[in-house]
C-alpha cells in the first residue's frame, strides 16, 4: 500500500463528515446559499436592474428575477465582453467556458474566482467519499486517465476562455500531477481520433489504475486499446478499479464496457457542466447522486409538463417530490440568476436530496403528444438487453410521422456491437417497456395512433462518423438519445437499414 493510499483513508473520513453535515441540513444549507448571493450581487448592474437590495426572501427573488436561458442572459454576457466589470458578478470572470450552443452558436458561460474552486473540490469530493463508503483507495497509487477537450487556453476581451474539462486540467493537484495521463503534449492535440491514437501509446504499459470520461468516448479508447493488443482491459490494465463517468447515463453501455474490461468495476457518476458542478455519486448502493447544496448554487425546480406553461410554478428543495420530471434552475456565484441549463432531473431520495439527470427539456419526443423523456429510453435499452447477449454501442430515437405505409412510428436508431438472435423479440421487449413506462404512449400504441417501434440498424462506427460530420467528436459532445424532430434521424437512415 502507497503512502497515498494510506493518507486518503483518514482524509476521506473526515471530508465525509463535513459532506454529510451539509446535507442533513438541507434548507438550511440553501438558505445561507441564497442570502450570500444575493449579498454578494447586490452592487452589480444586474442586482441593480433586479433591486437585489430589496430582496429578503425566496418569494421577493421570485418576484424580481425571471426564468432565463442564454439568448436572455446575452446581453449582460456582451457587456462583459465589452470590458465592463461587476455585471453578473462582482468584478471580471477568471474565464469564460466555452460551449456549443444550438441556437445561440457558442456560448460563453463566466466562471469566477468564487466559482471555478467547487468544480475541483467537488470532483475531489466524489474521490473521497467512494474511498471513505468502500476503503479501496488503490487506485491513488497508480496512473489516472482523463479523457477530456484540450487545455489550450484562448482569449476573448482580456477573459481566458476554454472548454470546461481544458480549463478545469490547469487545476489539477500537484500530488496527482505525476499520476496524472494523457501527457500534456497528447492532451492538447485538438483532432479526436488522433488524440485517443496518441493516447494508447502513452498509456499501453502503464498502471492505469481510474478512467474517466464520457461513456462514448472511453469505449472508443477501450476498443482501440483492445484492436490494438488482441486482449481485454483487465488483461492490459490488470489493477484499473475506478471508472469515473458524467454526461450520459452508463447503463446503456454497461454490458459492452463489462464485457471489455473482463470484470465489474466500480463506477462514480459525475454531473459536472460548464454552469456548475450539481451532484456526484455518493454511495455506491443508492439509486442517484447527491445533490451539492453548498455549492455556491442555489436551486430552483419546475415541473417538466408545467413548464411551457405561462406562469409555471417555481419552487425550492422544500417542496419538491420524488419521481417528478423536473426543469433545474440554477443561480451561482459565476452570476447566472435564474438560469434554465435545459437539463431535466427527478429525486430519489429526499434524505439526503439525491437527482438522476432524466434528460433535456428541449430534448424529448411529443410529436403526437406522448411526452417521451431519455430516462425512458433508457430503462427500456436496459430492459431488453439485460440478461442477454445483446451489446450496444449507441443509439438515439426520432419519430416518423410520415411514413410511406402504415401509420406513424418512433424510429430507434441502433448501432449494435452484438446483435440480438431475434430482432423482432428485441423490439416486442423495448416497446413493451415504453408502454408500461409512459401512459401517453401507450394510449396511442392501444388507440391506433401510432404503431409498434421500428428499429434501424446503424453500420458500426456510423454514431461516430455522424458526430465526426457534424465537428462533435469527442471532448464533452454526446448524441442526443431522443429529439422532437428528424435531422439525426435523416442522416442515420442514408447508412442504416430498417426493421
Amino acid at each position: 500500500m502507497g503512502i497515498k493510499s494510506i493518507l486518503a483513508k483518514p482524509f476521506a473520513k473526515r471530508i465525509q463528515k463535513r459532506v454529510y453535515k451539509w446535507a442533513n441540513q438541507p434548507e438550511k444549507t440553501q438558505e445561507k446559499v441564497f442570502q450570500k448571493l444575493i449579498t454578494q450581487a447586490k452592487n452589480t448592474t444586474f442586482g441593480k436592474d433586479h433591486s437585489f437590495d430589496s430582496i429578503k426572501t425566496y418569494k421577493d427573488f421570485r418576484a424580481n428575477v425571471p426564468v432565463r436561458d442564454y439568448e436572455d442572459l446575452k446581453p449582460y454576457i456582451n457587456q462583459i465582453i465589452k470590458g465592463e466589470p461587476d455585471v453578473l458578478w462582482q468584478g471580471k470572470p477568471l474565464y469564460f467556458a466555452k460551449t456549443s450552443g444550438t441556437t445561440s452558436g457558442a456560448k460563453y458561460i463566466p466562471l469566477t474566482k468564487e466559482s471555478m474552486p467547487f468544480h475541483i473540490k467537488a470532483a475531489r469530493n466524489a474521490l473521497l467519499l467512494y474511498i471513505a463508503e468502500t476503503g479501496n483507495a488503490d487506485f491513488v497509487n497508480g496512473k489516472m486517465i482523463f479523457l477530456q477537450g484540450s487545455p489550450i487556453i484562448d482569449e476573448k476581451s482580456n477573459i481566458k476562455t476554454g472548454r470546461l474539462s481544458g480549463i478545469v486540467a490547469h487545476y489539477v493537484p500537484n500530488y496527482l500531477q505525476k499520476n496524472r495521463m494523457p501527457s500534456w503534449e497528447t492532451n492538447c492535440i485538438d483532432d479526436w481520433e488522433t488524440k485517443v491514437d496518441a493516447i494508447v501509446e502513452e498509456t499501453l504499459k502503464e498502471d492505469m489504475t481510474l478512467i474517466s470520461g464520457i461513456p462514448s468516448w472511453v469505449q472508443m479508447y477501450f476498443e482501440k486499446l483492445t484492436a490494438k493488443t488482441g486482449k481485454n482491459i483487465n488483461e492490459i490494465f490488470p489493477n484499473f478499479n475506478l471508472f469515473v463517468y458524467g454526461g450520459v447515463n452508463y447503463e446503456p453501455y454497461r454490458n459492452k464496457f463489462e464485457k471489455m474490461m473482463g470484470k465489474k468495476v466500480d463506477s462514480i457518476e459525475l454531473y459536472p457542466a460548464s454552469e456548475g458542478f450539481f451532484a456526484y455519486q455518493d454511495k455506491q448502493n443508492e439509486k442517484g447522486m447527491l445533490l451539492l447544496l453548498d455549492g455556491g448554487i442555489f436551486y430552483e425546480f419546475i415541473k417538466a409538463d408545467e413548464f411551457f406553461d405561462e406562469n409555471p410554478q417555481r419552487i425550492t428543495i422544500a417542496d419538491v417530490e420524488l419521481n417528478i420530471n423536473y426543469v433545474m434552475i440554477i443561480s451561482t456565484n459565476a452570476g447566472l440568476w435564474a438560469y434554465n441549463i435545459g437539463d431535466t432531473v427527478q429525486f430519489t431520495s429526499l434524505k439526503p436530496y439525491r437527482i438522476i439527470v432524466s434528460g433535456r427539456i428541449k430534448h424529448f419526443i411529443s410529436a403526437f403528444g406522448e411526452h417521451v423523456i431519455a430516462k425512458e429510453v433508457e430503462q427500456a435499452m436496459k430492459e431488453a438487453t439485460q440478461g442477454t447477449t445483446i451489446t450496444i454501442n449507441e443509439f438515439t430515437v426520432a419519430p416518423q410521422i410520415n411514413p410511406t405505409t402504415g401509420l406513424p412510428y418512433h424510429e430507434w436508431f441502433i448501432e449494435f456491437e452484438n446483435e440480438p438472435e431475434s430482432l423482432g423479440d428485441f423490439i416486442t421487449k423495448v416497446d413493451a417497456s415504453m408502454q408500461a413506462q409512459n401512459s401517453y404512449y401507450y394510449d396511442l400504441i392501444v388507440g391506433n395512433i401510432l404503431q409498434t417501434l421500428k428499429v434501424t440498424t446503424v453500420e458500426k462506427g456510423g454514431f461516430q462518423n455522424y458526430m465526426k460530420s457534424v465537428g462533435k467528436l469527442g471532448g464533452q459532445n454526446k448524441i442526443p438519445r431522443l429529439s422532437n424532430d428528424r435531422k439525426i434521424a435523416d442522416v442515420l437512415t442514408q447508412a442504416g437499414s430498417q426493421t
